[in-house]
């Protein structure tokens, strides 16, 4: 009787060990080498610009990184105009990115989820400058421009427009930044554009049948339907915008590597030029730091969002 007793009740405690088992430690030993990683690829370079963001240093082998605390931020922010040029110039950046492109891509993916004729040739082709790498399209934007032979230069003579051939879309000031701009709506859309496909194929075809049936119209079944499905995927691409344009880097380096009279400069080429460039480490990390911040006061609510989503 007593083994008996004993056979059953042997059991119990393997079974407790294992409910008491989180599942965090559960997937510990698979998350670690992607977690060591990360922390030494992601996070231990972002820690260490942190820190050289209080050092003045010129970068250079045996050079002595003094500590002088946050006088570089007290620098950037008081005395280097280049820096508020720079932020002006992201700020407007990140606002153009989330308007334009936003909405074209938009109403390109509407449209190209239509049963058109030939729409898997045109989504490819939106699609394609997005897998160019960034130099290329600047190198290819930066002949379009070219005041010598570009393509406004030869519109111009070939119609007798001689403004037109005149502009300098690169070398004039006010217009600088915006002919950057547009190389960068050519290059963007058709990513978005994917990522609203996508979102409109979890749009209820049910749903929009009802609402034609109730008398809606194509307006009323977009803003009542098919908007507030996209939501998920509209906040995704908002927050990928905002990333992608904070750090735009590569066009402008490209096509006016910060001028004419640091008039397209934005930040994260600043921190780049300020270190590389100028060996001007310290403040060159502080510019940094500066993005990181504005950067995470956008990802972590977003993360947040997404894991209550997750909850649901």
């Amino acid at each position: 009787m007593a083994t008996s007793s004993a056979s059953v009740s042997a059991p119990v405690p393997d079974r407790r060990r294992r409910r008491r088992r989180s599942p965090f430690l559960v997937a510990l030993p698979f998350l670690a080498p992607a977690l060591v990683a990360y922390l030494i690829f992601v996070i231990g370079p972002m820690v260490e610009s942190v820190r050289l963001s209080l050092f003045e240093w010129t970068g250079f082998v045996g050079a002595p990184q003094v500590f002088v605390g946050i006088d570089n931020y007290v620098r950037i922010f008081t005395q280097d105009p280049v820096f508020w040029r720079a932020f002006g110039n992201t700020v407007i950046w990140i606002v153009l990115s989330l308007i334009i492109p936003l909405t074209i891509s938009l109403v390109l993916a509407v449209a190209l989820n239509r049963p058109l004729f030939g729409r898997n040739l045109f989504r490819s082709m939106f699609y394609i400058p997005g897998v160019l790498a960034s130099i290329a399209v600047a190198n290819m934007w930066r002949w379009i421009y070219n005041p010598n032979y570009g393509i406004g230069a030869s519109l111009g003579e070939a119609l007798g427009w001689e403004w037109l051939a005149d502009i300098q879309w690169l070398g004039n000031q006010d217009i600088a930044l915006y002919s950057v701009f547009i190389a960068f709506v050519w290059q963007a859309v058709g990513t978005n554009m994917v990522l609203f496909l996508a979102g409109l194929q979890s749009v209820q075809k049910d749903h929009i049948d009802a609402a034609r049936i109730d008398g809606a119209n194509a307006w009323q079944v977009f803003r009542n339907v098919t908007l507030p499905a996209l939501r998920p995927t509209m906040v995704i691409v908002i927050v990928l915008t905002f990333i992608g344009a904070i750090k735009v880097f590569d066009l402008l380096v490209g096509m006016t590597g910060g001028g004419p009279a640091q008039m397209t400069q934005v930040l994260a080429l600043w921190s780049y030029q300020q270190s590389i460039t100028n060996h001007e480490y310290g403040p060159g990390n502080a510019i940094a730091t500066v993005l990181l911040v504005l950067t995470l006061m956008v990802v972590l609510p977003y993360l947040a969002w997404t894991a209550r989503q997750e909850d649901k």
